[in-house]
């Protein structure tokens, strides 16, 4: 133990004194909401792993996905870029081609550069292939393709089609004489395969909208049409332990090199389906079942750092990929059994929203002699910061880790500095952009209804300027734009000049 504490030391400390780390982990929840955790005031839900995690780490309250919306969000969590520079980053179907380019700069990508293996597992909903998938052949490209040395990913979500894991560039369990075929249309190209429009009796969860009814898989509508490919369909009850077992694989394959492992949960994305051990864990209904089924992943994989004696040299970061939502689709009651649970916490809005709930999320980081434990910090931080942060934290020059719009901004995860950036950029569904700078929220003008009657929630969007006061009124209630035109301005101005500013910008086409 000894030995091994001073190697630790002697890898934290590079020539010049930067602390670095030896391991990354990121484990990227799914519409997890700011108060959705009881170490950010949840009350509803266990969340004891989590919570041990903020004990011994860093607490954020100021952290932001750059959108409300999942795909945008992880495309720039990956890559450092603003999801508006790329007109592909939207909530993508099941089949959508890949929106990262061959020379994007990634955060797999930097971290090779000094030696790191790294891994996906879990949801990816950024794309593959190129166009019309042949999902019974190799896949190209893939995450293999941008910078992973391994992956294990369902394409999209767990609502949408195919239902099936990709490991590597193969449809995982797939049987070459039950060839699978997958279409986005507006009605069953597979005419003879039931839906849930066609036989709702077929369904064991009801959808609540007019999308999750299109093919049934495990009893259940998703959004999208296929075909075939039966033996691979996963198994909504054992997703959450596949994927764990693959992030923990991933460790100890690579216990013996630098690793970066994106874990990329599933939870509580819909449709909510808990493995029966976690049924009725909560009195919130599936929803708050996930989220405890969640934490106990967490729990898991930090064991196995344990239990591999990488848990002091693993700096792991735990986020969700935008704010949550109850009802999304699927009549499960979460609505109705949320009682006093308030998803958001003390924020205004959710997931598509521009208002503060869509993109500010909970950000817990843990890393031993790296980052204070048992601390809040609440500098302002964009999880487009993190691959030039992380990597320069893994010993990389700053300027061999720059992005487009990510920032080195490793001096706020270790700590060091409690302010963060001055600024930053979010955005609500259809790209629709806000700017915080300090304390301050302007919300440009958006054509767009209220609300999302489908979603029974607030979209946030005015054919108004909207200005608010974080520090006096953090639940966005009181417009203050026609009192502070000149701000307003200011504001205004400098959210163009970002959006203006595409010099070092990667073209997508």
């Amino acid at each position: 133990m000894l030995l091994r504490s001073v190697l630790r030391r002697a890898i934290l400390l590079s020539e010049t004194n930067t602390v670095m780390a030896k391991n990354f982990v990121i484990i990227y929840a799914d519409d997890l909401g700011f108060g959705d955790l009881a170490c950010y005031g949840a009350s509803g839900i266990p969340t004891p792993n989590l919570d041990r995690m903020a004990a011994e780490g860093l607490r954020f309250t100021n952290s932001y996905a750059t959108a409300a919306t999942c795909t945008p969000s992880r495309y720039s969590l990956l890559t450092g870029s603003y999801p508006w520079r790329n007109p592909g980053a939207k909530i993508l179907a099941g089949d959508a081609p890949m929106i990262i380019t061959e020379d994007e700069p990634t955060l797999p990508r930097i971290l090779a550069r000094a030696g790191y293996r790294s891994a996906v597992v879990g949801k990816w909903h950024i794309g593959l292939g190129e166009g019309a998938i042949d999902w019974n052949a190799d896949i190209r490209p893939t995450p293999l393709d941008v910078g992973f040395d391994e992956s294990f990913i369902m394409a999209a979500t767990n609502d949408r089609v195919p239902c099936v894991y990709v490991d590597g560039r193969r449809v995982a369990n797939l049987d070459p004489s039950d060839p699978l075929e997958v279409r986005y249309a507006k009605e069953n190209p597979f005419s003879e395969v039931p839906t849930g429009r066609t036989h709702p009796e077929l369904l064991t969860t009801w959808h609540s909208d007019s999308q999750h009814w299109d093919a049934i898989v495990n009893g259940v509508g998703r959004i999208g049409f296929c075909r075939g490919g039966k033996s691979a369909q996963w198994d909504d009850e054992t997703m959450a332990e596949v994927f764990l077992e693959r992030a923990k694989g991933f460790i100890s394959r690579s216990k013996e090199q630098p690793f970066f492992l994106y874990y990329a949960l599933h939870q509580p994305h819909v449709p909510r389906i808990p493995s029966p051990r976690f049924r009725g864990a909560t009195a919130l209904g599936p929803r708050g079942d996930v989220i405890a089924e969640l934490d106990w992943c967490v729990g898991q994989l930090l064991e196995h750092l344990r239990a591999e004696g990488l848990d002091e040299d693993t700096l792991v970061i735990f986020s969700s990929d935008n704010g949550p939502i109850l009802d999304d689709g699927y009549a499960d009651q979460a609505r109705e059994l949320c009682g006093c649970h308030r998803p958001s916490g003390p924020l205004r809005g959710g997931k598509y929203s521009v208002f503060d709930g869509g993109a500010r999320v909970p950000m817990i980081l843990r890393a031993p002699g790296l980052a204070p434990a048992g601390q809040e910090s609440a500098a302002l931080f964009s999880h487009a910061d993190l691959p030039t942060s992380l990597a320069v934290l893994a010993g990389i020059a700053p300027e061999q880790a720059a992005c487009v719009d990510g920032v080195d901004m490793s001096a706020v995860l270790t700590g060091q500095d409690e302010v963060g950036r001055e600024s930053l950029v979010t955005e609500g569904i259809g790209a629709r952009t806000v700017l915080r700078h300090g304390t301050w929220i302007y919300i440009p003008p958006h054509p767009g209804p209220a609300r999302f009657a489908d979603k029974d929630t607030e979209s946030g969007f005015s054919p108004e300027p909207q200005l608010y006061d974080l520090t006096t009124d953090i639940g966005q209630r009181e417009n203050l734009a026609s009192y502070c035109p000149a701000r307003v301005q200011s504001l205004a101005e400098e959210l163009a000049a970002i959006q203006a500013d595409t010099h070092h910008a990667y073209p997508h086409s």
